[in-house]
């Protein structure tokens, strides 16, 4: 989970004395959702708000996304959403996972949406729901080629008439994952998955049990691949402010909804050739250099590697190198010779200071991973302050 949410202070919020905050503007979350919403009519939007809403807060970021237009939510876990409704979501909400059998019974009575491929989790689900008089909906998932979870094709008209026949289960959708629509180069495969996905979706048509929510497109299918969108489309990393493949949004589209901030604690001047931090690796370059130590590190997400792949933050509108390696709980910055830096000055590891900004996709592709990574590993020791947006206290 995210680090304690609070409203935003203009800083990093008591009770949390060490000065290192997230911030979380969910004025930039409704507007990526209404962006979403536009470019990918008439489908309706899910906002998948699992591992804690990629690390910006899930009930926060699900109110925002509900109040510009998201009707869906999504969650990997069944925790995650009995979270959602202990917290006063009361949205739909799909599991996108097939939930354990255990699990079956919370999954009914918080009325959430379980994800089913197997013969035995649609038993287990039946077995969970009774006869109660309402049944509970359930979308089945079809693998169509990432091979990770789902029904093989030709398994799921019976799944379907097993969901059918139980008195307590209605089938409300049938999906599927793209595994390489953030690829140009794999568009080829993305379309042979949609292509198995309408095969699937004709076997059921010749018995009149094709259900209402057809859903096979992820933030990168929403953006890229029109005949994608079908029903519904689950947006994740889009709706956090980041594309999710080159060329698929213009500058400006999406805004990214996090920045990771904190204030310099301790300011010292050394002379050249002095090094710095675990292992000595940094040797500073200058003469009189003013070397800042922050108060975040790999504990915090703030990667251990970052200082030996050119990473740089902001001071002072200006961009400065990560000198040496990034400890457990902070890190040091060159500043530069007689830089005006003291402490209690703001340092912007993501987000904007002045005209520079520093994104969480220029982190990943220094370190040789995605853009997702870094948002979620950004750890619970960090306070989330919430800048609150128009409509994002939606039910």
């Amino acid at each position: 989970m995210a680090g304690p949410v609070q409203p935003a202070l203009g800083g990093p919020p008591p009770p949390a004395w060490r000065p290192a905050w997230a911030e979380v503007d969910l004025g930039a979350v409704a507007t990526n959702v209404a962006f979403l919403a536009e470019r990918s009519a008439p489908a309706a939007v899910c906002a998948v708000v699992k591992a804690d809403g990629y690390g910006h807060g899930a009930t926060a970021v699900a109110r925002a996304a509900l109040g510009a237009g998201a009707t869906w939510l999504a969650v990997a876990l069944v925790e995650e959403g009995l979270a959602l409704r202990d917290d006063g979501i009361d949205a739909p909400v799909l599991l996108l996972s097939e939930p354990p059998a255990g699990a079956m019974g919370a999954v009914a009575a918080a009325r959430l949406t379980p994800t089913l491929y197997t013969e035995a989790g649609v038993a287990a689900a039946a077995d969970a729901v009774g006869t109660r008089r309402a049944p509970m909906g359930a979308h089945l998932k079809v693998d169509t080629g990432m091979h990770r979870v789902g029904a093989d094709p030709g398994d799921v008209p019976a799944l379907a008439k097993a969901v059918r026949a139980a008195p307590g289960l209605r089938l409300d959708g049938l999906w599927t994952h793209l595994a390489v629509a953030d690829d140009p180069g794999e568009d080829a495969f993305t379309t042979a998955q949609l292509a198995r996905f309408e095969e699937v979706r004709d076997a059921l048509a010749a018995d009149g049990s094709v259900p209402g929510l057809l859903h096979a497109a992820n933030s990168a299918g929403a953006l890229a691949h029109p005949g994608a969108r079908y029903d519904l489309v689950r947006c994740g990393i889009a709706v956090y402010g980041h594309s999710p493949r080159p060329g698929a949004v213009r500058a400006g589209d999406l805004r990214p909804a996090l920045s990771l901030r904190a204030r310099v604690s301790l300011v010292r001047t050394l002379d050249a050739g002095e090094r710095l931090s675990y292992g000595r690796r940094y040797a500073v370059p200058a003469p009189r250099s003013v070397v800042a130590t922050v108060p975040l590190g790999y504990a915090d997400g703030v990667t251990r590697r970052l200082g030996e792949v050119g990473a740089e933050v902001l001071v002072g509108g200006r961009r400065r190198p990560v000198a040496g390696t990034v400890t457990m709980d902070q890190l040091m910055v060159d500043c530069g010779p007689d830089a005006p830096v003291a402490p209690g000055d703001e340092v912007v590891l993501l987000g904007r200071q002045g005209d520079e900004e520093i994104r969480a996709d220029e982190w990943a592709g220094r370190l040789g991973t995605i853009t997702y990574e870094v948002l979620c590993g950004i750890g619970p020791r960090v306070p989330r302050v919430v800048i609150p947006a128009s409509g994002a206290d939606a039910p």
